[in-house]
């Protein structure tokens, strides 16, 4: 079957019910907007991973459905599935969310890296040219009021989405060169971090002690190991500690490695208004910025780091300190 039909040579195209109109007509200017802001979501979606993909993957599916009701005004189909309140609420709870994990806005944007953040705008320059055309349909023939209410959150949310991934870029910049100054204070340089330094037989004696620790406390934890690159080199869940904890603990010891420094330091910068306020977003959000993770030396060189989870924040800090210890017995003797 030929995709070409020669019926659109006559200027004119068909709605659902089949009503003829002119292609220039204000219903299809509308649903050519909404075909083309999927068309941007799409490579937009092909920028961004988790959460952010998938809700804008939702929202592709509801532009559809919306079109699909445009192009239906004689409500041929009178139960098909369309944007509702209920789609209004979601992305405003998403808008609030986002909003909450960024600094306040200040001033005009001027749109540009990261890719995500300028495709992210460009939907929603779409978007809004969407619901102008959309309201002057309103104005002539009348629309669904939802639909018009979905539209003007839906640029609003686009715009806060780009602003927070010019937010993550820049978090992700200054960790860099944070890291990098550290490193540099250090005197360990940016090439390999002794990743074979922290052996299997070290970690043991270093869960063992911290385990100890744990047990003069009365708290199960989740105690874990790190070398000098971030890579899990033990690991070990005491009876009755919480799943949770696993990879709060992991990530800890990560943490407390990749940024050369206690979570618990880092918490102190990563709070609003401090330069490294929102990295806990960045690396696939393994970074902690509560207390529990400490690095491990051998001399000034970070060669690993230790993670524990399971208790009160003082609690994990005190049981990572008796980990640190035996880290330290050990290179000693």
């Amino acid at each position: 079957m030929a995709i070409y039909t020669r019926q659109g040579d006559r200027l004119e195209t068909s709605l659902l019910g089949g009503r003829r109109v002119f292609k220039d007509d204000l219903r299809i200017a509308v649903l050519g907007d909404i075909d083309e802001l999927g068309a941007v979501l799409g490579v937009a979606r092909c920028e961004l991973e988790g959460p952010a993909a998938a809700f804008l993957e939702a929202i592709q599916g509801l532009l559809q459905q919306a079109a699909a009701g445009l192009a239906d005004p004689g409500g041929a189909r009178p139960n098909a599935l369309k944007p509702d309140a209920e789609d209004v609420r979601l992305m405003e709870a998403y808008i609030d969310d986002l909003t909450a994990a960024m600094p306040k806005f200040r001033g005009f944007v001027v749109p540009g890296p990261p890719r995500s953040a300028a495709l992210l705008h460009l939907a929603r320059t779409v978007a809004r040219r969407a619901e102008r055309h959309l309201v002057r349909l309103a104005r002539h023939e009348g629309v669904d009021a939802v639909l018009l209410q979905y539209f003007n959150r839906l640029s609003d949310l686009l715009f806060v989405m780009a602003e927070y991934e010019r937010h993550r870029a820049l978090i992700q910049r200054l960790t860099r060169a944070a890291m990098l100054h550290l490193a540099v204070r250090q005197g360990t340089g940016t090439g390999s971090e002794g990743g074979l330094a922290m052996r299997l037989s070290a970690a043991k004696e270093i869960i063992a002690a911290a385990e100890a620790r744990a047990g003069e406390l009365g708290v199960p934890m989740v105690i874990a190991v790190v070398d000098g690159v971030g890579h899990l080199v033990a690991l070990h869940r005491m009876d009755g500690a919480l799943l949770a904890s696993i990879d709060i603990a992991v990530n800890k010891a990560f943490t407390a490695c990749a940024v050369r420094m206690p979570t618990q330091e880092l918490g102190a910068l990563a709070q609003p208004g401090q330069p490294l306020y929102g990295i806990e977003v960045t690396n696939r959000g393994r970074m902690v910025i509560f207390g529990g993770g400490l690095p491990l030396y051998e001399g000034a060189r970070v060669c690993g780091g230790i993670g524990v989870s399971g208790g009160t924040v003082e609690q994990d800090v005190a049981v990572a300190r008796a980990g640190v210890e035996a880290w330290e017995r050990i290179r000693a003797g």
